[in-house]
């Protein structure tokens, strides 16, 4: 749509420009979401993890340099600049330094790299996907007494894009408890795909954490929800990846010790972490829909 601003009033070529910009938005995200979405998301997944695995540094070095072609892929902080493979480059560590963390014994860390999506408090056991779109803790947690300590709580949604950091961390000093694995779906997780699909977070492949903090005794939820390309979930406190094909306890006990920074495990492409923590914790100040997060960067404060 091409507008001659010399034979409009200006009013009137400020409203049709801004219907201009959102119907290419529309267009772009409609697109967006059919091409990332309407495929067959499991086969997708399957050859991504077979084709990121192989060992060949040439043919890594061509896919990270058409990756940085279409996305934020940053390596400047990464702790090795040659990567035998693109899971290498995917899963890689920081040099040391890269990520101070916060060190305030009231504040939880944010666990990860991420852009905030919804976040704020819960209203009961109710949580907001995005604006407009809520859904119920019951159906991401599927436990009664894993979520019992979190109603009227505080939530924040994490996403990870393609090129960010994927290891994540512990967010302060405590003990993790019980890991449910939830197998599931494998939709995108981006905007496009959160506005469309109802509760794809409880549709999604899907590892509830319970910890427990060492200074308060109080409890914190981590839920890392895997996606399209990715499926699959490591954690150190574990033996086995979890991912699609999985066939261990689905239900696990833990009594592991972590101290703040202490790094989880990572996803292997990008996903979302959704941070659920109980009446008595507040997000930390400036923590708003839209902002971006380093690893360390303050996330909640508790006064429990």
């Amino acid at each position: 749509l091409s507008l001659d601003r010399s034979f409009l009033p200006v009013e009137f070529y400020g409203v049709m420009t801004n219907m201009n910009f959102q119907l290419k938005s529309a267009v772009a995200d409609n697109l967006n979401f059919v091409l990332t979405n309407r495929v067959p998301r499991a086969l997708l997944t399957r050859l991504m993890g077979w084709y990121s695995r192989i060992e060949s540094p040439r043919l890594a070095r061509v896919s990270i340099w058409l990756w940085r072609r279409f996305s934020d892929l940053d390596l400047c902080d990464a702790k090795r600049s040659d990567f035998v493979s693109v899971h290498d480059c995917f899963t890689r560590e920081l040099r040391p330094g890269a990520r101070p963390l916060d060190p305030r014994s009231d504040i939880l860390s944010s666990p990860s790299d991420a852009i905030i999506g919804a976040c704020g408090a819960m209203a009961g056991a109710e949580l907001l996907q995005v604006k407009g779109s809520p859904y119920h803790l019951a159906d991401l947690v599927p436990d009664a007494a894993m979520r019992a300590a979190f109603t009227d709580g505080h939530y924040v949604t994490l996403r990870l894009t393609a090129g960010m950091y994927h290891r994540f961390h512990a967010p302060a000093d405590m003990i993790i408890e019980r890991i449910i694995y939830i197998s599931g779906d494998t939709w995108n997780v981006n905007p496009p795909a959160l506005q469309r699909i109802p509760g794809l977070f409880c549709r999604n492949t899907r590892a509830a954490i319970l910890c427990r903090l060492v200074a308060s005794g109080a409890p914190l939820l981590l839920v890392p929800v895997a996606a399209i390309l990715v499926a699959s979930l490591r954690l150190h406190c574990l033996p086995q990846t979890l991912c699609r094909g999985y066939r261990g306890a689905r239900n696990i006990d833990c009594d592991v010790a972590v101290s703040k920074g202490e790094e989880l495990g990572w996803f292997e492409h990008g996903s979302t972490i959704i941070v659920i923590a109980p009446a008595g914790m507040n997000l930390a100040e400036g923590i708003v829909s839209g902002q971006r997060l380093r690893m360390g960067q303050a996330l909640l404060q508790t006064s429990l």
